[in-house]
């Protein structure tokens, strides 16, 4: 079987050193995502996403956001933003949920706090039904971590391993 130029053999090839080019590179990530959680970080609230579905193109991907962050105090707000993944990621999807805890270097909320970019690991793998996860950091001088809570869930066919950059605005 070909794929343009490009036999299977060597397609399945490059997907299997991508895929653990990926798992090498998430080490570190999740390691410091751990160390962000019992490292003084703390846990402020929950960021529920609502993820917009899309193709992937093999190089990037990109992929409208709706959140609302509900604080631990009990503060809800709302942000539109966008997930892109760059590196391996193929195939299609529908919309799906990501959930995020989140924590920050102090326990004060305040509106529009986690606007801002995000960078980090991700993974994710979907036949019919699928699964992801990305642990990111980013926001405010860096400040804030998001977790991932639970995978997403989505239909489809897709496999995306690379780095995420996740933008939040703050809507109103």
């Amino acid at each position: 079987m070909r794929f343009g130029s490009v036999t299977r053999k060597t397609f399945v090839r490059a997907l299997g050193l991508a895929s653990v080019g990926a798992l090498l590179a998430s080490a570190p990530m999740f390691t410091t995502a751990a160390e962000a959680q019992s490292g003084g970080n703390i846990r402020v609230g929950r960021l529920t996403c609502s993820v917009s579905g899309g193709a992937g193109f093999i190089i990037t991907s990109s992929k409208a956001l709706s959140c609302v962050f509900r604080g631990t105090g009990g503060r809800r707000d709302h942000y539109a933003g966008t997930i892109r993944k760059f590196g391996l990621d193929i195939g299609a999807t529908t919309g799906g949920t990501l959930i995020w805890d989140v924590y920050s270097t102090g326990n004060r909320t305040v509106a529009g706090m986690l606007a801002g970019t995000y960078a980090g690991v991700s993974g994710e793998a979907t036949v019919v039904g699928g699964v992801g996860a990305n642990v990111l950091v980013g926001g405010s001088r860096r400040s804030i971590s998001l977790q991932p809570l639970s995978i997403q869930g989505q239909q489809g066919f897709n496999l995306a391993l690379g780095v995420a950059d996740l933008q939040l605005h703050s809507v109103r």
